[in-house]
């Protein structure tokens, strides 16, 4: 491993913010278009047009079949400060360029990173942007992981997933996960395609998984254990590590069992951090936080403001005096101007916010007016732009 393991005395380094928006190629976007090349069916997008040259820069080789392990809530720092729990991951990350993060998404939540990765684009392409975010439609704060407030999930994402295409040019593709992602509706926006195994039972997944790999292709594995675990209990203790540990038995299982010359992948959506009570605002504490506020949406580490008309700039500036150097507040101009989103497209910015907040070290935001105790009380949490939630891995190995 070419990084330094962090110390004690470093570890509040990785709660800096991070920019990464000159990192195309290292990304999470960059993964499946790089991927199709390796296997032969190279599926260009608008972010990344030349997918054998992404391969090459990623050093992802060229191969028949591939089998990628997704694993929700797996950050790069999550895992190397655990990494003597993992003894299979843990000889893939001193191989050969697996010991260097690649980035996720701004704001670093599944909802948006899945149909990043998905699509291999983009969330201005995706539309989604936000764990929550205002159906322009009705005005109603929508869930982006099922759709509520009756969205379809065309009527937000219009890309591609790379996923169809591939099975378009003939080559197997084969999605497992449980039973009830087989039609959900962030399946339909970011991973629909091919053929789509449902089981309840993490054996049989594994099972299915290995089988689906006998015929060349590309088959994806979707654990969500460990952010499941990290929501309910926070990272780094005894149920996280025991839940990690069973995760590396899979992936140690997948490295004897799978035919050889298969390519094995694993990288993830964002990593967590813990929350921190006395670093928690409430909005509803707080009048300046609520003038001109007509709907808070996001996340506690990412939350998002619609305001009433002409009044995102004094809102944002309003924001920014109250939360000083806890949080970075930026209108929705400051956020298309740095290209936090990628290319914005006409049909996705009204589903855009007028003003984004990305907190800083642990803090977050919740509100306690309209949010249920068990959201405002997540043990770890992510959706800001620090190291723990933005690096995750890109784990690769030939078998």
């Amino acid at each position: 491993m070419n990084f330094e393991m962090p110390t004690l005395s470093t570890l509040h380094t990785l709660l800096d913010p991070i920019d990464c928006r000159q990192e195309q190629q290292r990304h999470l976007s960059s993964v499946l278009p790089a991927l199709s090349a390796a296997l032969g069916v190279p599926i260009p997008t608008p972010v990344h047009p030349h997918p054998q040259q992404l391969a090459q820069s990623l050093h992802i080789p060229s191969c028949e079949r591939a089998v990628v392990v997704f694993i929700d809530g797996l950050g790069f720092w999550n895992l190397v400060l655990r990494i003597g729990h993992t003894p299979n991951m843990r000889a893939m990350l001193r191989q050969q360029y697996n010991d260097q993060p690649i980035w996720t998404t701004q704001p670093s939540t599944t909802s948006v990173a899945i149909p990043t990765f998905g699509t291999g684009t983009a969330p201005g392409f995706t539309g989604m942007f936000g764990y929550t975010q205002r159906n322009p439609r009705t005005g109603n704060k929508a869930q982006m992981i099922t759709f509520t407030d009756d969205i379809a999930p065309r009527e937000v994402q219009h890309q591609p997933t790379i996923f169809s295409q591939i099975d378009q040019q003939g080559m197997r593709v084969t999605s497992i996960g449980l039973p009830r992602f087989e039609h959900s509706a962030l399946t339909e926006a970011a991973l629909k395609g091919g053929a789509f195994i449902g089981s309840e039972s993490p054996r049989m997944r594994l099972k299915h998984a290995l089988a689906a790999n006998e015929t060349p292709g590309l088959t994806y594995l979707y654990i969500r254990d460990l952010d499941k675990t990290a929501h309910k209990s926070g990272w780094d203790n005894d149920a996280w590590v025991a839940q990690l540990e069973k995760i590396d038995t899979i992936i140690g299982t997948l490295r004897r069992m799978l035919a050889p010359g298969t390519l094995l992948v694993i990288t993830a959506d964002h990593g967590v951090v813990n929350m921190v009570e006395q670093d928690q605002i409430d909005i509803a504490d707080n009048p300046m936080l609520q003038e001109g506020v007509e709907l808070v949406a996001g996340e506690p580490r990412a939350p998002m403001l619609y305001t009433t008309l002409g009044q995102q700039d004094a809102v944002a500036q309003r924001w920014q005096e109250v939360l000083a150097d806890r949080a970075v507040v930026l209108t929705q101009e400051e956020a298309l101007n740095q290209g936090i989103f990628g290319a914005v497209q006409p049909h996705t910015l009204p589903w855009l916010a007028d003003v984004f907040v990305l907190t800083q070290g642990q803090h977050t935001i919740v509100d306690s007016r309209t949010q249920r105790e068990q959201e405002r009380t997540l043990p770890a949490v992510h959706g800001s732009r620090t190291q723990m939630e933005m690096e995750i891995p890109l784990l690769m190995e030939v078998l």
